[in-house]
């Protein structure tokens, strides 16, 4: 699946954007859905024949009905900007649902046929958020607030230089999918996994093996991955993502429903209904609402610097480590802005909430910070600026701090 890395940034934004599904891929991609007992009695294989099963894999077209359940364990603030609701309402722009898909459960309907013609629904009670690619054109329709979405596909050789050669498959716009997910997973599994097979199991009524990944170092957030996979055609068909803490998944993705035969051609084609606005979008990916998450906490007292660095802007990136137990150390340059914060008395009321939402103060070598905690993502806040932030405990960050300082 190689592309130019500005082809695809365009194509990451017609896909429906599940953000944990881009901090999971972004921090060793992980993913797991434990054996159902009983599973159909298949013939043995490896855990290489299966990965070759899915990379030879060339299903083109299908359809089905498929559900993505989140559990991140965010502080409650940050669940409230979220958004306990659907995705329908609001801009129709698929940047804006970013945050809401990172929340709760969601079912939606599939389509692919080829990797010019993609269709995700997603259902919420009697609304609808649809993403729709068909050709040159990519739609998103909102029909709680009936507005519009707009904009011209990238196409290999066509947008500059920028994909010239490069193929792709349809599952490279379906973010949301299982087939995509596991693509994710699967490359960037690596020396630090140990990967095998676990027992065979039943997904949307298909016979599946389970590939299982398992991070060998220790101090990761993650338990294990595995992809159930069609046992005909090599179809990732379910994901599923297990904290090395226990409890349900902390994501779980698959097919409830799937059928392998070729879509209907009128599944693809949308017309804006009348009276609905229509917003037509950037003409390159990462000109709007690239930071519209962050720009609130701007304004925060100390706090802005420190986002500038989350973002790459003015913070200076290092890597720690590798793998699962890789940890990236961002020097924001916020000094003891987050510190003079805490101790100011005139802060706003939001700021010294979100400060409160950061979680425990932890102390060491280095000094002073907070750590930031969800089931998946960790990021210790230290008083002089510092952020080390990975798909790691809080000791395994606090080690490094002290290691690193």
């Amino acid at each position: 699946m190689a592309a130019n890395t500005n082809t695809s940034r365009k194509i990451a934004r017609y896909a429906v954007p599940v953000a944990v599904a881009g901090v999971a891929a972004a921090t060793v991609a992980m993913v797991p859905a434990f054996a159902n007992a009983g599973g159909p009695d298949l013939p043995k294989v490896t855990a290489q024949q299966l990965i070759e099963k899915i990379a030879a894999s060339d299903v083109q077209e299908l359809s089905g009905t498929a559900k993505i359940s989140t559990d991140l364990g965010l502080p409650k603030i940050a669940t409230g900007l979220l958004g306990g609701g659907g995705v329908a309402g609001g801009s129709a722009n698929p940047e804006d649902k970013v945050a809401q898909l990172a929340n709760g459960t969601h079912t939606f309907r599939v389509a692919a046929d080829g990797p010019d013609r993609q269709k995700l629904t997603f259902l919420d009670g009697k609304d609808e958020y649809s993403l729709i690619h068909n050709g040159d054109d990519v739609w998103g329709y909102d029909s709680k607030s009936n507005e519009v979405f707009h904009e011209k596909a990238p196409q290999p050789g066509k947008d500059g230089d920028a994909g010239k050669g490069t193929e792709h498959k349809p599952g490279d716009r379906l973010a949301a999918s299982p087939q995509q997910l596991a693509q994710d997973v699967l490359k960037a599994a690596g020396p630090t996994t140990d990967v095998s097979v676990g027992e065979t199991a039943q997904v949307a009524g298909r016979d599946a093996y389970q590939l299982v990944l398992k991070p060998k170092q220790s101090g990761s957030t993650v338990g294990s991955v595995q992809i159930a996979v069609d046992a005909k055609n090599g179809v990732p068909l379910r994901v599923q993502l297990l904290s090395s803490q226990g409890g349900k998944p902390i994501v779980d993705a698959g097919f409830t429903k799937v059928d392998f035969a070729k879509p209907s051609a009128d599944t693809f084609k949308f017309t804006a209904p009348k009276g609905a606005k229509v917003t037509e979008g950037a003409a390159e990916a990462g000109k709007a609402g690239e930071d519209e998450h962050w720009k609130a906490l701007d304004s925060f007292p100390g706090l802005g610097g420190l986002m500038d660095g989350a973002n790459g802007k003015d913070g200076d990136v290092k890597v720690l480590g590798e793998g699962w137990a890789t940890i990236a150390r961002i020097d924001s340059g916020a000094g003891k802005g987050l510190k003079e914060l805490e101790n100011d008395k005139n802060a706003p009321k939001e700021a010294k909430q979100f400060l409160n939402s950061l979680g425990d103060k932890v102390t060491g070598s280095f000094g002073e910070g907070r750590v930031l905690s969800t089931r998946l993502v960790n990021a210790l806040i230290t008083d002089d600026g510092k952020v080390y932030v990975g798909a790691v405990t809080k000791d395994a960050l606090v080690k490094a701090a002290e290691a690193n300082k």
